[in-house]
């Protein structure tokens, strides 16, 4: 049996290949440009809510883009490594990996994000534009009482950061890098 795809399929990979491969050279020149990637991503959520505002409509879309934001956020600002569940695991020793310090004595371990400051940026990105294209579509506006959205959305938050605010001063962790010791240029040369 022949499993190649016909001819016509060859020229369809690749050309899927040539867009894959100039995407990743996008986004490989954009990496380390931090502020501006963010700046990008600001000003399309900014469109964004002006889209829905002006139209009125695609709430439930909004409302859902809102709840993976919120969930891109939490892994953002969660260690890779738990430390409440490496405290359930510890007496296992089953894995190793690295931890955060829990006492002054204990050898220093940076933070590792569950999900990297790109990924989190690339993802949430995607999501907005997904989003944009939903309101191009009367089908996915679906008529609903707003206020009650923006109020669970707001309950949720509120409840979700509590407990990872409470969980951060619990493992003694901060995920920024604000109020932290940073040894940059050296004086010596």
């Amino acid at each position: 049996m022949n499993t190649e795809p016909p001819e016509s399929g060859n020229t369809f990979w690749a050309q899927k290949s040539a867009l894959e491969q100039r995407y990743q050279v996008i986004l490989d020149r954009v990496t380390p440009h931090t502020i501006e990637r963010w700046t990008f991503t600001g000003v399309v959520l900014l469109i964004y809510f002006i889209r829905v505002l002006f139209a009125q409509g695609w709430y439930i879309v909004t409302y859902a883009l809102g709840i993976y934001l919120l969930n891109l956020f939490l892994a953002f600002l969660q260690p890779k490594f738990d430390p409440s569940l490496e405290m359930d695991m510890a007496a296992d020793a089953a894995e190793e990996g690295p931890t955060l310090p829990m006492r002054s004595d204990e050898e220093f371990r940076p933070f590792v994000r569950r999900l990297p400051e790109f990924k989190f940026w690339h993802s949430a990105t995607r999501s907005i534009i997904i989003a944009f294209g939903c309101t191009l579509f009367r089908v996915f506006d679906i008529p609903v009482f707003w206020p009650i959205l923006l109020v669970y959305f707001c309950v949720l938050f509120t409840i979700t950061m509590k407990r990872q605010i409470r969980h951060m001063i619990k493992y003694r962790y901060i995920p920024f890098n604000v109020g932290k010791r940073s040894y940059g240029k050296s004086s010596f040369k």
